[in-house]
């Protein structure tokens, strides 16, 4: 197939760079439509039980307040006439949105919930209506046009989750575009320095801006279809530079390296896509099977990025097996035009220093693995401890208002101390039996209070009559909200939803639990379900490819403990950064919780970038062991010849990805870092010294398949025929 691709290439080459023009302007045009129909949030799961209770809340009762506004007084009260004017103004503000609804303030109820406690901040809460996109640009718009109009007497923030919402987006938005203005000319000068010529650094960053370009376009498609997080689009950036110019480095390398032996230009395309374009395709789509195994998971957020992940894949691979070849036939030996003076370059892809390192490791590989093992174990050992928690306001700055605002009401208003449940049920039930269920609530252990239609709960007595309307019109929604003096993330809290789940309901009614507490327990459990099919579908992705790349079962086996190894050792790493705090201040981030998409994010992603350079490998290593090599000398050789290209790929891939240390939001900083280090631990440790390691104490046990399999590999098997590799009688190792 890849045969007959390069003979198409090279004798309609104009043909194909017209089509390639035309579908290039057109993903150009259609890409510039995709922010708008992009959509906020996502992070929860559509059909779960806290998402439920919330819809019903707020369709039919008066909803939870998710906007709040801090009033700073800053050297007075909020007793004070200018700020009760200034309360008064911003409150008629807010009425005049049809969106908002349920608008309670102190200046309106005198409640002393809603007053700091040396009475310099007030509070005005309200719920604003539609999805989370429609509710976030209500939101937007507020901050833009109504908090001014309080007036200079007084300082207003924007709190509550749309607000911080609000600043997530912006905070991402800004983010990806300083990560890019970071990323390309770092890019870019690297590039020039492993061409050494401007023509081949710049053709894999056009390769890169199609690949983006063609990427948005396909989200926009989707995007009529489809919930699309705006999340999306920091994935798209990174994994666009780096696969892209990752696929295209190796493309235009083993050009040159073709020229280098003296055939003609259109030999030379057809040998780089019979070679290296094999290797791409197969690259690709274990990098995009790894990532189909996101679309698992239920949340619109995780779905989102590997839609656009896989996307980015195809049409990076596409672009690189097609239209660089193309590129490349009309270049030709003018693809070192623009030689960069000082800066040595060589056509060749074989490297001496991978080489000599893997004949080292391979003459001692238990001393050489046992100290790096013991080093990867250590760093993996915090996953033991690890935490996760829902996105919320401490992913942001200190310096962002809604944190700002938030940090105020933990400390000020005692918010951060309890965890609140709404409990709800759209069938009547009867005065009586909601007493009786309040009240067998009440007694959990941690829980404070409950509020319900039969009055408030406290230690199984009522205490009072609740101020909150809990009974939505025509008597079908009924609400009981739970407070206990409890951290919402802890795993007291997230026991206690447990608790309040199994606790029977009156008249064996279905009651629906929500909260912040409850979307934590929901999200995790959804996650846990499906993630066996995750790593499944890995495993599976895993043995295909490397069965067909190799013939042997030994193989993915190895590869998948390997990856295992380094990706638990990224894992604890990011753990003793983002959770327990070390070195926190330097990256400016609040140590919390993982956010819990980032984690499975960051496995199918890593573990697919693994599985690019383990094919990249593993293909030459095969095939000069196919040519007669032992598996020393095919492991020594193989890595001589590829290390090159990994480690100069895995540094710039690591560019695109290390970019997002920038960015204002933490999960975006933690994936960024996490991703960045994954793809380098394993281009030099794990490809540099565990595979050696590994190869040289199974020997030739590590080509081992029944004989049914190898029988099947010989019909099916990949082969990378490579006219220029010839076999190494001897490596110099020194």
């Amino acid at each position: 197939m890849f045969t007959h691709l390069g003979l198409f290439i090279v004798r309609r080459t104009r043909l194909v760079l017209l089509l390639s023009a035309v579908i290039a302007v057109a993903a150009m045009a259609l890409a510039g439509t995709a922010f708008g129909k992009l959509e906020n949030g996502g992070f929860t799961p559509d059909n779960a039980e806290s998402t439920r209770a919330q819809q019903l809340i707020d369709q039919h009762l008066d909803g939870n307040p998710n906007l709040l506004l801090l009033i700073d007084t800053r050297s007075g009260n909020v007793d004070d006439p200018a700020v009760v004017a200034a309360a008064d103004r911003l409150t008629t503000a807010l009425g005049q949105r049809p969106e908002i609804r349920n608008i309670q303030s102190y200046w309106t109820t005198g409640a002393a919930t809603l007053k700091s406690q040396d009475a310099r901040y007030g509070l005005i809460s309200a719920f604003v209506s539609g999805d989370e996109t429609a509710s976030a640009k209500t939101v937007a718009a507020v901050v833009k046009d109504d908090l001014g109009k309080a007036g200079t007497a007084v300082t207003v923030r924007a709190a509550g989750a749309l607000a911080v919402n609000n600043d997530i987006d912006t905070a991402v938005m800004e983010g990806l575009v300083l990560a890019e203005s970071i990323a390309l000319p770092l890019t870019l000068i690297l590039l020039l320095a492993i061409f050494g010529s401007v023509m081949s650094a710049v053709l894999p960053l056009v390769i890169a801006l199609l690949a983006i370009a063609g990427t948005f376009a396909e989200l926009s498609l989707l995007a009529e279809v489809t919930p699309v997080s705006i999340f999306a689009t920091n994935l798209i950036t990174a994994l666009a530079l780096g696969l892209a110019i990752d696929y295209a480095l190796l493309t235009v390398s083993r050009f040159r390296e073709e020229l280098a032996r003296g055939i003609s230009t259109e030999d030379a395309v057809s040998n780089t896509i019979r070679t290296a374009g094999r290797t791409i395709v197969f690259s690709a789509t274990t990098v995009a099977a790894a990532l189909s195994a996101v679309l698992v998971f239920q949340s619109t957020f995780l779905r989102s990025l590997a839609l656009a992940g896989i996307g980015v894949t195809v049409i990076a691979a596409a672009a690189a097996t097609i239209l660089l070849p193309a590129l490349l036939a009309v270049l030709g030996p003018r693809i070192d035009a623009g030689r960069i003076p000082f800066v040595h370059s060589t056509r060749s892809q074989r490297s001496r220093t991978w080489g000599r390192l893997a004949a080292a490791v391979m003459r001692r590989p238990v001393v050489t693995a046992i100290p790096v093992l013991a080093i990867l174990l250590l760093a993996a050992a915090p996953i033991a401890h690890i935490e996760y928690a829902t996105v919320d306001d401490r992913s942001l700055p200190t310096t962002t208002d809604s944190r700002i605002a938030l940090d105020v009401l933990r400390t000020e208003f005692g918010g951060d101390s309890t965890a609140t449940m709404d409990i709800v049920t759209t069938a009547p039930v009867s005065t009586a039996s909601i007493g009786h269920y309040a009240k067998q609530l009440s007694m959990l252990p941690g829980v404070s209070r409950v509020d319900s239609p039969a009055g408030v709960f406290a230690a199984g007595k009522v205490t009072g009559l609740s101020q909150r309307r809990l009974t939505a019109s025509g008597a079908q929604e009924i609400v009981l909200t739970l407070n206990a003096d409890i951290h919402p993330e802890s795993a007291t809290a997230q026991d206690l939803v447990r608790a309040v789940r199994a606790t029977p309901t009156p008249d064996a009614m279905r009651f629906l639990v929500g909260g912040t507490t409850a979307t934590l327990v929901d999200t995790k459990h959804a996650i846990a379900t499906r993630l066996p099919w995750a790593l499944l579908l890995l495993t599976v992705t895993t043995f295909i490819v490397l069965f067909l790349f190799t013939g042997s079962v030994v193989q993915p086996l190895r590869a998948l403990l390997l990856n295992l190894i380094g990706l638990s050792a990224t894992f604890g790493v990011m753990i003793l950064i983002f959770q327990q705090g070390h070195g926190s201040g330097l990256l400016d981030i609040t140590p919390r919780p993982l956010d819990l998409s980032m984690p499975v994010l960051l496995l199918c992603i890593a573990f697919g970038l693994s599985m690019d350079y383990e094919v990249f490998l593993i293909s030459r290593i095969k095939e000069l062991h196919d040519a007669g090599a032992d598996t020393r000398e095919a492991v020594i050789e193989g890595l001589g010849r590829t290390g090159r290209i990994i480690s100069a790929a895995a540094i710039l891939i690591a560019i695109s990805f290390f970019a997002f240390a920038v960015s204002p939001v933490s999960f975006a900083k933690f994936f960024g870092l996490a991703a960045g280090v994954a793809v380098l631990l394993d281009a030099t440790v794990m490809r540099g010294i565990l595979v050696p390691v590994s190869f040289r104490l199974l020997g030739e046990r590590a080509w081992y398949a029944p004989q049914f399999l190898k029988r099947l590999h010989r019909r099916v098997g990949v082969y990378e025929t490579d006219p220029g590799v010839r076999r190494t009688a001897k490596i110099e190792a020194s």
